[in-house]
């Protein structure tokens, strides 16, 4: 049997929905190195005692004081060099939300957060364009096939979701 040093983090990918921009994705700011000062996806270490999926929630709430109701997994990045730490496994989630309807505040070790144009964002830490252009590629595909994103509509916009929907296919 071979020894293993392998930590295992989760990452947050959150698109929010809203009419100006209308898909944004929620960053921190990193307070701590590596890449301290640059922009990530909320994540963190999966703790000894917690599940995938609790640690996900926490680490996005802890982060950026967003909690929300439903993550759907995404994909698990593995490279042996994604983080100059040590070898880390990462598995991602991914959500929609209405931005609006969540308060914001970095915390723990996130010095900022904010919601970013998807069209316009910062240069990203470790490998989390990658992950963010799976993500991207992920929600682009579920579009076609499922309903996602109704529910965060407003009543008195539903031309909105037909120009999301094109720009999301077409970007």
């Amino acid at each position: 049997m071979y020894p293993q040093s392998i930590k295992v983090t989760v990452d947050a990918v959150v698109f929010g929905y809203e009419p100006t921009p209308r898909i944004s994705i929620l960053l921190i700011k990193r307070k701590n190195e590596p890449f301290q000062g640059k922009w990530a996806i909320p994540g963190g270490f999966v703790e000894d005692d917690e599940s995938l999926e609790e640690a996900v929630y926490r680490e996005l709430k802890e982060e950026t004081g967003v909690e929300i109701g439903y993550l759907e997994q995404l994909y698990t990045f593995g490279k042996p060099d994604r983080d100059p730490r040590e070898r880390v496994i990462s598995v991602a989630y991914f959500g929609l939300v209405k931005p609006d309807a969540h308060k914001i505040t970095a915390n723990s070790d996130a010095q900022e957060v904010g919601w970013f144009d998807m069209n316009d964002l910062p240069g990203l830490a470790f490998d989390h364009q990658t992950i963010l252009d799976v993500a991207i590629t992920r929600l682009r595909a579920k579009i076609t096939y499922e309903p996602v994103g109704f529910e965060l509509l407003d009543e008195k916009s539903p031309s909105l979701l037909t120009a999301s929907i094109t720009d999301l296919l077409i970007l």
